[in-house]
């Protein structure tokens, strides 16, 4: 399998502060893992570029992206709300970490990639329509399969996230929407308070008790994704990646292994490959301590390589 790894030098300059958890070092936390096992020179690396304004309209509003634009300071770091803070460079890297996904999506519909993972940050899937939250300013993976119908023809996108936090803003922009299939595994009842009970048809929600480990959560996953994505068939999988489900990671309290992740890479990977001619994109949402990260990470990639966990 040929893994498309997308990046961007530049993503440090969002810096929201030594204390604040979405920092610049997860980043680099993944990469020094990836260089250590080698598993980041089996990927072919490339450098985002930033989504155009008109790509970001496809699933914000345009008071959403001007008020971004009057908040960003000149200096120093200002608060939109109580977790996601804002430098003067903040924007720009936004707009890199959306434009890894547009770059992810135009990579497997170009056949030049089987695969792709987009190593990026901010993450993106609490930003709704018009809110910008939860360490979130544009919704990246909204963004990827916007463009992926706009642009490739996508006509059923299914957007897998088992990061620890559900993610409102991907129901918010897509919720009753029959060409997209969102399934979300989170803590419950957890961040982000709201849309954790959606009604919506083409919303699969997957609640966790905190303390769940592995075995639940895959039990949970075959009984609640599984048939909703055997029946939805999709043409392109995306992949909202948060780690912050891991037993050491200190944001949340689910329990899951490095092999969890492989377990649940493997079955996002085994679908595009039944019904989507092998194209998946994933990018990169939570997960916040730095050795748990760089080794879920590379799990997640090996799968995507198509390489054993062990």
């Amino acid at each position: 399998m040929i893994t498309a790894y997308i990046t961007h030098p530049d993503q440090p300059r969002h810096y929201m502060g030594s204390e604040h958890p979405e920092s610049p070092q997860r980043l680099e936390a993944i990469r020094a893992r990836l260089l250590r096992s080698g598993t980041l020179q089996q990927t072919m690396q490339s450098e985002a570029v930033e989504a155009s304004e008109a790509q970001l309209r496809r699933v914000h509003s345009e008071a959403h992206l001007r008020t971004l634009e009057r908040c960003a300071p000149e200096h120093g770091i200002i608060p939109l709300d109580g977790d996601t803070l804002m430098t003067p460079d903040s924007l720009r890297i936004a707009r890199l970490a959306a434009g890894a996904a547009i770059k992810g999506v135009d990579r497997v519909y170009r056949h030049q990639a089987d695969n792709a993972f987009c190593a990026m940050r901010p993450p993106g899937h609490h930003a709704e329509a018009a809110t910008a939250m939860g360490f979130c300013f544009y919704n990246n993976i909204a963004v990827a399969a916007a463009h992926a119908r706009s642009e490739h023809g996508a006509r059923r996108v299914a957007i897998l996230d088992f990061d620890v936090h559900q993610c409102n803003g991907t129901i918010d922009i897509f919720q009753n929407d029959p060409g997209v299939l969102i399934c979300t595994s989170f803590q419950y009842p957890f961040y982000p308070w709201r849309y954790l009970d959606c009604r919506a048809p083409n919303v699969v929600n997957t609640p966790l008790p905190a303390g769940t480990e592995g075995p639940a959560f895959r039990r949970a996953i075959e009984a609640s994704w599984l048939p909703a994505l055997h029946d939805f068939q999709p043409d392109l999988v995306l992949v909202s990646a948060g780690f912050d489900a891991h037993r050491e990671d200190p944001l949340a309290e689910l329990c899951l292994g490095d092999e969890d992740f492989y377990w649940v890479s493997r079955l996002a990977i085994d679908i595009a490959e039944r019904y989507a001619e092998c194209r998946l994109v994933s990018v990169l949402e939570g997960g916040y301590t730095g050795d748990a990260l760089g080794r879920s990470t590379e799990a997640h990639l090996k799968a995507l390589l198509g390489l054993p966990f062990d």
